[in-house]
């Protein structure tokens, strides 16, 4: 679920909260950053089981409809298109998912079961429901759109459910928008015999997963050497009007082009010029990049790359 760039942010995060702390509790920052990255999966979780747990919610109340005095037609044979959504039903019944729920202890939709509430009354008097659940037939595919629709408009802007998560977590806020998108991604590639895999585990393989910890302890041990390969670098800013961000996001690339070999240089800088445009100011892709590729070629020119494999320049 964490990909390279998620782990970047991260890195960047705990970079920059160690220099604003004025300490050198280089372990402690350490276990922040895996605590973050931990914290990040947690919510990708979450997520996934705040939609199966909606879903329960209506199945709930239509059992209990059912048991009225006078119950309507309705009551009787209430429509269950939502409560069968193909897609979130394989959510429920994903044993990955529940396994990791179960070990991680996160019950908190059933602990605070008011924002399931919050969001089933939220879903069930939007147009998107109505138009859902104005028929009784449906597909894979109409189930996977409503599905990643009810993530993208009823539970992402959910102002109460935002509250809650930055309450419960800070690092969380930043969080959310990520996690949302890779759950789409997520979802937008299921198929209807959907597999275990279909949930993606914290790391894709043994490399991302020592990325964070390296690339972090690389550019803070590193950090004096890295800041003098930017002076001259910058000869139209001065050193007072660089954005912290921006250093810490430079001195990570640079970090990347001489500690980590088997990186492309083309992808550590398209990283970081994304990275900054969600998270510096509006000119810092460009001051970024401009300092980025002179570097790249100054390094290649004097043989300080060390790339391994083909295609890695």
């Amino acid at each position: 679920m964490l990909t390279r760039r998620h782990i970047r942010v991260k890195v960047m995060q705990s970079l920059y909260a160690y220099a604003q702390s004025h300490n050198n509790n280089l372990k402690g920052e350490e276990k922040f950053l895996v605590k973050s990255m931990d914290g990040m999966y947690d919510l990708y979780l979450l997520m996934l089981d705040l939609m199966v747990s909606v879903k329960n919610h209506a199945d709930h109340i239509l059992e209990k409809s059912k048991e009225k005095h006078l119950p309507t037609e309705e009551d009787r044979n209430p429509n269950p298109k939502f409560i069968n959504n193909r897609v979130i039903v394989m959510l429920e019944e994903n044993e990955r998912l529940q396994s990791a729920l179960e070990t991680r202890k996160l019950n908190h939709w059933k602990n605070d079961d008011e924002y399931v509430q919050i969001l089933w009354e939220s879903l069930r008097e939007s147009q998107l429901y109505q138009d859902y659940m104005s028929t009784r037939e449906s597909n894979f595919r109409q189930d996977k759109d409503f599905a990643i629709a009810f993530l993208k408009e009823i539970i992402a802007p959910n102002e109460r459910l935002y509250e809650y998560l930055e309450d419960r977590k800070l690092t969380w806020l930043d969080d959310f928008p990520l996690v949302n998108t890779a759950i789409i991604k997520m979802l937008q590639k299921l198929k209807p015999q959907g597999t275990e895999d279909s949930i993606s585990k914290m790391y894709r393989n043994v490399e991302d997963e020592e990325f964070g910890i390296n690339l972090f302890r690389r550019t803070l041990l590193n950090d004096e050497m890295l800041g003098k390969e930017m002076e001259g670098k910058t000869p139209n800013w001065d050193k007072e009007r660089i954005a912290d961000i921006d250093t810490i996001l430079i001195k990570m690339g640079i970090c990347e082009f001489l500690r980590f070999p088997s990186i492309p240089v083309k992808v550590t800088i398209n990283e970081y010029l994304e990275i900054a445009k969600e998270y510096s100011t509006p000119k810092s892709s460009v001051f970024i990049n401009g300092v980025l590729d002179k570097l790249s070629k100054e390094y290649e020119q004097n043989g300080k790359l060390n790339k391994m494999g083909r295609g890695l320049m």
